[in-house]
């Protein structure tokens, strides 16, 4: 199935009505693919019907591999009887998400409030931050990204927002895994600390021991919420539900997106403690979202959480961790795990770059960090059987021995 006509006819439309700049940038780079055809962990050129592993997986959108059989049997199904809904009525499809959502955090973050993607989730979690504690100041950390508009663009690296030369105050920005100079900043005035628990565009860097558990304790001591973004490192990536659940920490707020809609609709949360929620007691139509919480997507999210709180799932992505591990033992890089969630580092300060562009070649899909270009992030989706983890680890020590 293909949208357009000639590879040319596509690049060129694209180019002339959507984005000239990334199209030339691709073409510079030599990274001319048009996804095509796409099924369990990998997806097809349309053009010249090459297959690539996915093991980006859009940060984190196809954890369970693209198309996955009970979660399109769920749309389809679903798509007999419902559509978005309309958000100003009660839903059971999104209660019934949002009980499963509380349940995968033990009960600790008991609401959720839905929005259509994992920028405006973040927006909402700031925007409540400091609704709910009467202070302006939020501080984040350097190298993060929380999305591109709003308070979450304003909450990640700065970088992102200088193209635009003006946006929201009241933020700052340390470095991540500093916990005295987080302490330094935090003050009478901070609302929140809002930091990724492995930032992805970082190169996943491993939070130090204790590191979140202190941020927390920094942030209530001051009167402050703790902000734990997930969105990259949720829904099962590391090897439990939430990344958080490995440490010490217990957050104010959760974000979760991108998987949460198993790659076939967008549907995101921020998930909250039950003292917070009190706020939309008293102002219960402060958020509304047209699109935030459709019910199509809510149904197609449930099932995504059905997936992943199967016996032995969590389990299973921890042992794939650890056979890509030895797979990857004595290859010119080093190796951040956290379940199926890696970082390749390389000693060069433009490896990763070089990495991801010899791993496409050889048919593997990947992309570097962009606040550290000595790593190539490699996500592969969390259904790969044991046979694709040896094809995919055969095809990366081709690509780079």
């Amino acid at each position: 199935m293909q949208p357009y006509g000639t590879r040319e006819e596509t690049v060129e439309a694209f180019a002339a009505h959507v984005d000239r700049g990334k199209a030339r940038a691709l073409e510079a780079i030599g990274i001319d693919l048009v996804i095509g055809e796409r099924e369990g962990a990998r997806f097809r050129d349309a053009y010249t019907g090459r297959w690539y592993w996915n093991c980006h997986c859009n940060g984190g959108v196809f954890n369970l591999g693209h198309r996955h059989p009970a979660v399109v049997a769920a749309v389809r199904e679903g798509l007999d009887h419902i559509d978005v809904g309309n958000h100003h009525l009660v839903s059971g499809y999104r209660a019934r998400l949002a009980e499963q959502l509380a349940a995968s955090t033990d009960g600790l973050l008991t609401h959720a409030v839905f929005t259509p993607s994992g920028t405006e989730s973040v927006d909402l979690a700031l925007r409540l931050a400091r609704a709910v504690t009467a202070r302006p100041k939020i501080v984040a950390a350097r190298g993060a990204y929380h999305g591109t508009s709003g308070f979450a663009l304003a909450a990640s690296d700065p970088r992102w927002l200088e193209p635009f030369a003006f946006g929201p105050s009241g933020f700052a920005h340390v470095p991540f895994n500093d916990i005295d100079a987080i302490r330094r900043e935090i003050d009478s005035e901070t609302a929140a600390v809002i930091l990724e628990t492995i930032p992805a565009t970082l190169g996943f860097v491993s939070p130090n021991p204790g590191y979140l558990r202190e941020v927390g304790e920094a942030a209530r001591d001051a009167g402050a919420l703790l902000i734990l973004d997930e969105v990259q490192t949720g829904l099962g990536r590391t090897g439990t539900t939430w990344y958080y659940q490995q440490q010490e920490v217990k957050p104010d707020m959760l974000i979760t997106g991108k998987g949460l809609g198993g790659g076939i609709y967008p549907v995101s949360a921020t998930l909250l403690r039950e003292e917070l929620e009190s706020f939309f007691e008293s102002h219960p139509f402060s958020y509304v979202s047209t699109f935030g919480g459709a019910e199509i997507g809510c149904l197609t999210a449930s099932a995504v959480m059905d997936e992943i709180s199967r016996p032995g799932f969590l389990q299973r992505v921890e042992e794939l961790g650890q056979r890509f591990e030895r797979a990857f033992a004595g290859m010119p890089f080093e190796l951040r795990r956290f379940g199926l969630t890696m970082g390749l580092a390389f000693e060069d300060e433009q490896g990763g770059i070089m990495a991801a562009k010899r791993l496409i070649d050889s048919g593997v899909f990947a992309v570097y960090a962009e606040h550290d270009h000595s790593v190539t992030q490699f996500k592969p989706p969390l259904i790969v059987s044991e046979t694709e983890v040896d094809e995919i680890a055969s095809a990366v020590g081709a690509a780079l021995r």
